[in-house]
């Protein structure tokens, strides 16, 4: 993504895409470009351009560096946010969709008054670049819609630096897109297993290595070898480690949670639930997704990624309610629902990584509960923390990228709903209430008490109930950018 610090002598484009801000009086360009003035006044004369965010409007130009301008929407100057930047040039980014522009110059604004200029360059970049990802590998050629744009300049930027960034990290992102929108028929265990050992024949601070079905035995994971024990293919723990800063001993453990279908096992889900169910596996995918974008910016960090990964499906082998197993850390887990199987590879996951690895802290990710949905909708995932420190650099983090998250209580009184009369614990609550805390709660008995923890519900926000904003599939990689600049912060100097 290439820049030019100076707004005259921006390169011959196709398009040029100028920002403004709506006021009191009007409209007012946050940019001043003395070549477009002629072009630009007799438009914002007639009024019929109101500069609200995301708002856009396309006009010809004749003897310019470019052949059209499409002014931007950017709202008030005193509520733009980074958000609202990577969501009106995303907006920009998508009227180029199908159209033959092959160089665009991006106008960046000249100030925002509560964003200092990486800001403004970080977000117009990340909103560029996320509304590129179009996924229409099955629509026949007559109805793919391409972006023809090849160059896409970014006017009044200083640093290219942080553009080159933004792609590097995108490509985590992608990956992670392109993993929850793939068919479950082709999206299975060994999918993640091969995905992993290309990003470390990628790159050599990655190193990739995964259990199967028999070494989980032999690790007496019971309850990944339950949830799996219908599926047609062999369940998986997919291990990836980075070495970021071989010399220091700090770790951070991710673990994703890699349903790659979820019939709901003998508890079958219903018609209108289950269609989209392939993207069960939205937390595993940002976590691989996540393991690439980190080796890519030579992020400073040493990260654990465990991925449990199995189908959790409806055959005569599979694990019963009413039954019950053993978990790999020696908890005994009564089966109430076979749909709340997510919980259960987690735990053996989660139980596993800690003795084998020790981490300084966790965060495990998950399309967990329908509750969560219920509760924030697509807006902000789920963060439940036993750590306030931690928890707070994970929200200021949501903040930053646009990826937000709301903090959920663990009060212990929500424990009581997970008693069991002949196990250790219950996979499901005693009641309909209060599943995605509850849900929660049970992943905490499965953590030392001394370890930092995060735990995010991404239900509502891995798979979008269509495409918005600079989301052109319903797919967002959600997770992937959260943890780069939860890590980023957490590691600064």
């Amino acid at each position: 993504m290439p820049i030019c610090p100076s707004v005259s002598k921006r390169p011959q484009a196709d398009l040029v895409v100028v920002p403004f801000f709506k006021t009191k009086k009007g409209t007012d360009p946050a940019v001043h470009l003395p070549d477009l003035k002629g072009a630009i006044n007799p438009i914002l004369k007639a009024g019929d351009f109101n500069a609200k965010e995301g708002a856009s409007m396309l006009a010809y130009l004749s003897g310019s560096t470019e052949k059209r301008l499409l002014l931007l929407g950017l709202g008030e100057e005193e509520s733009c946010t980074m958000e609202t930047l990577r969501r009106s040039y995303g907006a920009a980014m998508k009227r180029c969709q199908g159209k033959k522009w092959v160089n665009v110059n991006f106008v960046l604004p000249k100030h925002v008054k509560q964003l200092d200029t990486q800001d403004i360059t970080r977000a117009v970049s990340e909103g560029i670049a996320l509304s590129s990802y179009v996924y229409d590998r099955w629509k026949s050629k007559e109805g793919k819609r391409p972006f023809y744009v090849k160059k896409a300049t970014l006017v009044g930027a200083k640093d290219a630096k942080i553009g080159k960034k933004t792609l590097k990290i995108l490509t985590g992102v992608n990956l992670a897109r392109d993993l929850i929108n793939g068919n479950a028929l082709d999206i299975t265990p060994e999918t993640f297993v091969a995905e992993s050992k290309k990003i470390a024949q990628k790159f050599s601070s990655v190193k990739a290595s995964a259990l199967n079905k028999k070494q989980l035995e032999k690790e007496k994971m019971g309850l990944l070898l339950a949830v799996g024990s219908g599926s047609r293919v062999d369940p998986a723990l997919v291990i990836l480690e980075y070495s970021g800063a071989p010399e220091k001993k700090d770790l951070t453990m991710v673990v994703g949670k890699g349903i790659t279908f979820d019939t709901g096992g003998v508890n079958l889900k219903p018609t209108n639930f289950i269609e989209d169910m392939r993207v069960d596996m939205g937390g595993a995918a940002a976590a691989i997704g996540f393991i690439q974008a980190a080796a890519s910016i030579k992020l400073k960090a040493n990260i654990v990624v465990l991925v449990p990964t199995t189908e959790n499906a409806m055959d005569a082998l599979s694990y019963k309610p009413g039954d019950v197993y053993r978990a790999h850390s020696g908890k005994t887990v009564e089966i109430i629902n076979t749909d709340a199987e997510g919980r259960l590879i987690l735990a053996d996951a989660l139980s596993y990584g800690q003795k084998r690895f020790s981490p300084d802290r966790i965060i495990d990710m998950a399309t967990l509960t329908g509750a969560i949905v219920m509760a924030l909708g697509e807006v902000r995932a789920g963060l439940f923390s036993n750590h306030e420190k931690l928890a707070k650099i994970c929200e200021k983090a949501g903040e930053v990228t646009g990826e937000r998250v709301w903090r959920m209580p663990l009060d212990p009184e929500y424990k009581s709903l997970m008693q069991s009369d002949i196990a250790d614990i219950r996979n499901l609550g005693k009641k309909r209430i209060a599943g995605s805390i509850t849900a929660a709660i049970f992943l905490q008995e499965f953590i030392q008490k001394k370890t930092p923890w995060i735990h995010l519900d991404i239900a509502g926000t891995a798979f979008l109930d269509s495409p918005k904003d600079y989301h052109l599939s319903r797919a967002s990689g959600l997770g992937v950018r959260l943890l780069i600049e939860l890590l980023e912060h957490l590691h600064a100097p």
